[in-house]
C-alpha cells in the first residue's frame, strides 16, 4: 500500500511501526457551528483511508479529537475562542453549543456511512494531559512566559518548518489593526500553549487551575497530547486539511517532538478543499451546504458520498447541484443493477485485484470507481459481480446491498398503481396518468419511463 506523505512530498510505501496495528489520529471538528458539505469530503477521505488499510488486514485504532475549547478565530492566537463566539451566537453556554454541535457532526458522518472513530477524545476532559505536556516542555525550555499566555519558542526547535517547507520569514503574519495580539511574545511564529484567564481572556468562560495560572489550553496542545495519551509518542497517520499543514500540524510536530525526541508521526495525509460552483464557500456568498440543504432538494446524503469519489483526496473539488444530481442517478443505477443479483457466491479476482490496487496506489477512489462500473457491465456471472461489488462497497461504503434489496422489495399497491398508469397512457389519458406518477412520487418512490413500461424505484 502506498500514500503520499506530506512530509517528503512523495507517494511512499505504508508499513506501519508494529503491524498488524496502525495507530491513526484524524483532527476532528472545532464543535460552535453545522457540520457543512467541505468538512464532510475531508472525514470521508479518512473513512476511505481506514477502510483501506481494514482491506489490507490492518486494525485500526483511530483516534480523533472533539476541540471544546482553546481554538481562536485566528490561528495565530488573534481574536476569540470560537466556542465563546458560537455561545454569544446562539444564545447558549460554550459546552451547549459544543455538545449540541457535536451531536450534529456525528448525525452528519453517520448519513454519509463514515465509520464512527474507535475512541472519540474531547480536549475539555483532557486537561490534565494537556498541563503535563506543557509543564514537561517547561522543563526542558521550550517555552516563556507573558503576561498574556504561556508560549511555544520556535526559536528553540531547528526544524521547525520541516512540514510547511517555508522559510520562518515567510511565516510572518501582519495582524489587522482592530484584532488584540500579545506584543510580547519574542516571535510571530510562537504560538499559545496556555491562555491566561486575565487581560482580552478574563470573561472566558471555560477555565482550569494549573501550575501556570487559571486559564484554557491553546489549540494545538490538545492533538499534541490526546494522540500521544492514547496512541503512544509515535503515530503512524496523522491526517487534516491543507490548511492545517502550515500553522496546526507544523506546531503539532514542534511542540511534540520538542517533549519527546522522537518522530510525531510517520505519515502526514492531507486532504484538499471543495469548493461551490468554482468558488471557495462563505457566508456572504450563501454557499456553504449541510446535509439539511441536501435533503431539502430531493438528494440522499450517500450522493454526496459517491460524488467525492470523481475526485482524488489530494486535488480540490467542486461541487455543484448538476453534479450532485448526475451521482444520485449513478447511485440508483448500481442499486437498481445490484438488485438484480442472485446470492452472492464465487467473485470475480480480476477485478477485485484492479480495485485493491487501486486504492493502494495513494487512495485512487476515481479509478475504484471505474473498477467497479467495469465489474458490473463485464460478462461475468451476476452472482460473481455480486459477490465483487459487496466486497468492494465494504471500501465504498455505498450500502449497495441493503439499498438493493429496499429496491427490488416495492410494495404491490405501488406496483399496481403503475400498471394502472400504463393501462391510461396507452389509452392516451396522460392527465390522469400524470396525476398517478405524483402520487407515486409523494410515497418515497421514483417513476421512470422505459420501453417496456413504467419502472419504479425507491428513493434513496
Amino acid at each position: 500500500m502506498k500514500l503520499y506523505n506530506t512530509l517528503s512530498r512523495t507517494i511512499e510505501e505504508f508499513e506501519p511501526l508494529n503491524p498488524p496495528l496502525v495507530r491513526m489520529y484524524t483532527c476532528g471538528p472545532t464543535v460552535y457551528d453545522y457540520t457543512h458539505i467541505g468538512h464532510l469530503r475531508k472525514y470521508i477521505g479518512d473513512d476511505i483511508l481506514r477502510r483501506t488499510l481494514e482491506m489490507n488486514g490492518y486494525e485500526v485504532k483511530h483516534v480523533m479529537n472533539i476541540t471544546d475549547v482553546g481554538h481562536l478565530t485566528s490561528d495565530q492566537d488573534a481574536g476569540e475562542d470560537k466556542l465563546e463566539k458560537g455561545a454569544k451566537k446562539f444564545g447558549k453556554t460554550p459546552l451547549e453549543v459544543a455538545r449540541f454541535f457535536e451531536e450534529d457532526f456525528f448525525k452528519s458522518i453517520d448519513a454519509v456511512n463514515i465509520k464512527r472513530p474507535v475512541i472519540v477524545a474531547r480536549a475539555t476532559e483532557h486537561i490534565s494531559q494537556q498541563i503535563e505536556l506543557i509543564k514537561f516542555l517547561e522543563e526542558k525550555g521550550f517555552t516563556y512566559r507573558t503576561k498574556q499566555a504561556v508560549y511555544f519558542d520556535v526559536s528553540r526547535f531547528p526544524n521547525y518548518t520541516k512540514l510547511s517547507k517555508q522559510e520562518l520569514s515567510e511565516k510572518l503574519v501582519g495582524a489587522r489593526n482592530e484584532v488584540v495580539v500579545d506584543r510580547e511574545k519574542k516571535n510571530p511564529q510562537d504560538f499559545a500553549l496556555w491562555f491566561f484567564t486575565t487581560g482580552r481572556f478574563k470573561d472566558h468562560v471555560l477555565r482550569w487551575p494549573s501550575p501556570f495560572t487559571e486559564g484554557f489550553p491553546g489549540w494545538h496542545i490538545e492533538c499534541s497530547a490526546m494522540s500521544m495519551h492514547y496512541l503512544g509518542l509515535t503515530l503512524d497517520i496523522h491526517t487534516g486539511g491543507v490548511d492545517h499543514i502550515n500553522a496546526h500540524h507544523t506546531n503539532e510536530i514542534a511542540q511534540s517532538e520538542a517533549a519527546t525526541g522522537k518522530t510525531f508521526s510517520r505519515f502526514w495525509v492531507h486532504h484538499a478543499f471543495l469548493s461551490v460552483e468554482e468558488t471557495k464557500m462563505s457566508k456572504s456568498l450563501g454557499n456553504i451546504y449541510t446535509l439539511k440543504d441536501i435533503r431539502d432538494r430531493g438528494f440522499s446524503p450517500l450522493a454526496f458520498r459517491y460524488l467525492t469519489f470523481q475526485t482524488h483526496y489530494r486535488s480540490e473539488m467542486n461541487f455543484t447541484w448538476s453534479a450532485l444530481e448526475a451521482a444520485q442517478k449513478a447511485l440508483e443505477k448500481i442499486y437498481e443493477i445490484a438488485a438484480d443479483f442472485p446470492a452472492p457466491r464465487i467473485g470475480c479476482a480480476e477485478f477485485e485485484g484492479d480495485f485493491e490496487d487501486a486504492l493502494n496506489q495513494d487512495l485512487n477512489v476515481p479509478r475504484a470507481i471505474s473498477v467497479m462500473w467495469s465489474l458490473s457491465r463485464s460478462n461475468y456471472p451476476d452472482y460473481a459481480k455480486a459477490e465483487s461489488l459487496y466486497k468492494m462497497d465494504e471500501v465504498l461504503g455505498l450500502k449497495i446491498r441493503e439499498n438493493a434489496k429496499i429496491i427490488k422489495n416495492i410494495p404491490q399497491t405501488i406496483l399496481d398503481m403503475a400498471k394502472d398508469r400504463d393501462k391510461l397512457r396507452k389509452m392516451r389519458k396522460f392527465n390522469a396518468a400524470d396525476k398517478i406518477r405524483v402520487d407515486i412520487e409523494k410515497k418515497g418512490y421514483v417513476v421512470e419511463d422505459t420501453d417496456k413500461g413504467t419502472k419504479i424505484l425507491r428513493k434513496i
